[in-house]
């Protein structure tokens, strides 16, 4: 190590570790990536709100991505059954003056695109594919991660960016398998041509129905939509990227209105997942070893803030790193003691916001006569600590009405 440089292993060459690297790189560190397979992402639409775009300015990006990313104009609550148009969140005007920073969704792959080219073009950063990371160990002086190949590669600092089904964090939590939620979620994209014109909406709705709700708002530019339906089915075992068929879909959430129907019918090439995440855990780190994003605090997607907080983790990392490679357990407790509160709650908020969009009958009456009498002012309150973080540590929030803070 380099006087006042320090050498920092990435394990997982996510979203999240991409970010990492370049957090670190531009504090004056070196970063090394270890992805167990290619460098590419999968996957369709993710959102950000405008504390992600606040972390991607501090990692040099947040300018390409409003260039490339739809600005949305509102979050649109539709109750899934009557076809009601509840309430809207609008993004327009007072919420960019608020938060600072405009709400747009984007294709994973353009957004990992992004990453990837910085990385790629900085001097600091080593991609290193076909690497996967089994276990760790350390000494006073450094980490090493161990490769399924037997090579060791060693750091002043192994940062586990390996997703939910972390390596890293299965040898420093050892909490098992993930949470199984009993929610399937079912995703595919559609060419916006053949949306008819009526439907194409620049907002991101949703349509809450019994035990289910519905998802879809454009990406890539406005040339397709993404559509994301779940329901609460009791799956008991996790699966992703199932194949799943039309009619399938369909018998899932016949219960919805007759608009939802005609977008829902325009779908092909479905793909399942059976939703899981972890329970909130206090301390993700050990000596010289972290967890960051899904690794350190896997959520379900319903907050719409997964990506966001693994470039908040990024970003708060490279800056209690800064310049002094000496102090590395010190600033990695310091990140997991900043981060852990922030994280734990938007966990749980996801996992509640279906008590506000699943219901049926009576309570789904009340819930839409709650949130259709909250004013524009009050709508942007409730999600005020999320989207308008300017700062990505510090300590716990006050805790917000169950379910009321999520956004999709």
């Amino acid at each position: 190590m380099r006087p006042g440089t320090a050498e920092v292993v990435v394990v997982g060459g996510g979203i999240g570790g991409l970010a990492a690297a370049l957090a670190v790189a531009a504090r004056g560190h070196r970063a090394v990536v270890l992805e167990r397979g290619e460098f590419a992402e999968l996957g369709a639409g993710i959102q950000l709100a405008p504390n992600g775009i606040r972390a991607l300015d501090r990692l040099g990006l947040g300018a390409q991505v409003r260039e490339r990313g739809v600005h949305i104009d509102e979050l649109r609550f539709m109750d899934g059954v009557s076809g009601e148009h509840v309430a809207s969140l609008p993004l327009k005007g007072a919420y960019p003056l608020r938060f600072g920073n405009p709400y747009v969704v984007v294709h994973r792959g353009e957004l990992y695109g992004l990453l990837l080219a910085a990385c790629r073009s900085s001097g600091a950063v080593e991609l290193r594919a076909g690497s996967a990371v089994t276990s760790y160990r350390q000494d006073g002086a450094a980490a090493r991660v161990r490769l399924s190949s037997g090579e060791e590669v060693a750091g002043d600092a192994v940062i586990g960016a390996d997703g939910i089904h972390s390596a890293v964090r299965r040898q420093l939590v050892g909490d098992g398998e993930p949470r199984v939620s009993g929610i399937t979620v079912y995703r595919t994209v559609i060419p916006m041509e053949r949306v008819p014109v009526e439907l194409r909406w620049n907002a991101v709705t949703w349509w809450a129905g019994p035990g289910c709700h519905f998802v879809h708002y454009a990406i890539a530019g406005g040339r397709y939509l993404n559509l994301a339906p779940s329901v609460e089915n009791g799956a008991a075992e996790a699966f992703s990227g199932v194949p799943a068929g039309a009619d399938e879909v369909r018998a899932a959430f016949a219960s919805l209105s007759a608009v939802a129907q005609r977008l829902l019918a325009l779908g092909e090439d479905w793909k399942s997942w059976v939703l899981v995440d972890r329970d909130p855990v206090e301390v993700w780190t050990d000596g010289r070893v972290a967890l960051l994003g899904d690794a350190a605090h896997p959520m379900l997607h319903y907050a719409a803030q997964g990506a966001c907080q693994a470039l908040e983790d990024a970003v708060l990392l490279g800056e209690l790193l800064g310049g002094d490679a000496d102090c590395v357990p010190q600033a990695l407790a310091a990140y997991n003691a900043q981060r852990r509160g922030r994280t734990a709650r938007l966990t749980h908020l996801a996992r509640q916001s279906t008590r506000l969009w699943h219901p049926a009958g009576e309570a789904a009456l009340a819930r839409n006569a709650m949130l259709s009498a909250l004013s524009e002012t009050e709508l942007h309150d409730q999600v005020a600590w999320m989207h308008g973080a300017r700062e990505f540590g510090g300590a716990r929030p006050a805790q917000d009405p169950a379910g009321a803070g999520a956004s999709t």
